[in-house]
Order: C-alpha cells, then structure tokens, then sequence
C-alpha cells in the first residue's frame, strides 16, 4: 500500500470531481461487446412463457423490444457514458425448464467501447421479463422467492483497429 492518493489513476475523477474521459483523439474503430444474464422463474411461469400464456403478452417480443431501447439509451442512464453510434444489436434468449438466460450483442464503430450498452440491454431485457410474469411469478404474499436475476456479466470484448 503506498501513500499516493487512490484516485490518481481514475480516469473518471479529477480534483474529486466525476468527468467523462475525453476520447476525442482516439482513432474510429469496430467494437463489439456482448453481455449475458439469466432470470430464475417458477417452472409453471416458464410453460406460459412457451405456450404464450402471459397474460400482457409476449415476453420474450416485448424484452427484446425494451432490452434494444435500454442499449439506444445506455448514454442518458450511465453518467459517464458516451453517446454512441450503434451499429448493430443481437438478442439471443434461452428459455430453460427454470430460467431465461438473455444474451445480447451490441457493434459500433467509434471511439469507445460498447460494453456498458450490452449490459445494459442484459439487465433491462431482464426485467421486463420480470415485469411481464410478475403475476405469475407471486406467491400468496405478494412475494417473489423464487425469482431472481444473476450471473449478469460481460462475455466478450473485441476492438478490431
């Protein structure tokens, strides 16, 4: 441990106050991050996610929809994100006998990655497909004990210069 001030190599802070990094010389180039999570569900909420049984519709249209609207919008929710030019956006769902697992991939080309706008489509994606089955998903309580979302991470990074 040394007496340097831990903040010295942040590169969103300076003088204790948050800044976006200045990337404006940096060369253009593809970019492509792509970010998975899963989304645990009762296993009678995913036969009506199979059969169409929801009743606000079709869940898996509907993240699909909300996770590409979350990406285009990751600038204005992330302080420090760059508003970028997205050139591309993949979703990809797994439905399991007792969970969703959304995959989502994002391309831009431009000075900055991408990665934050795919976990940003993971986790929205997500939860509008908790929102969808919420009325399934409660117990007799007006709980949730067997929904949940996890494993949220970041499954791929590639810059192509």
């Amino acid at each position: 441990m040394t007496d340097q001030d831990p903040s010295a190599d942040l590169t969103h802070v300076e003088d204790g106050n948050a800044q976006m990094v200045d990337v404006g010389d940096k060369d253009d180039s593809q970019r492509r991050a792509v970010a998975r999570g899963r989304i645990d569900l009762q296993p009678s909420t995913i036969e009506a996610i199979r059969s169409d049984g929801i009743e606000k519709g079709d869940v898996l249209a509907t993240a699909r929809i909300g996770a590409i609207q979350a990406i285009k919008h990751t600038w204005e929710t992330i302080p420090m994100c760059h508003q970028i030019p997205i050139t591309n956006v993949e979703t990809e769902f797994d439905v399991a006998d007792e969970s969703v697992t959304l995959t989502v991939a994002v391309e831009t080309v431009g000075k900055t990655g991408c990665e934050m706008e795919a976990l940003e489509g993971v986790t929205t994606g997500l939860n509008v497909v908790w929102d969808m089955v919420k009325a399934a998903e409660k117990d007799d309580d007006g709980e949730y004990p067997a929904t949940r979302i996890d494993n949220v991470e970041v499954i791929e990074k590639s810059v192509d210069r």
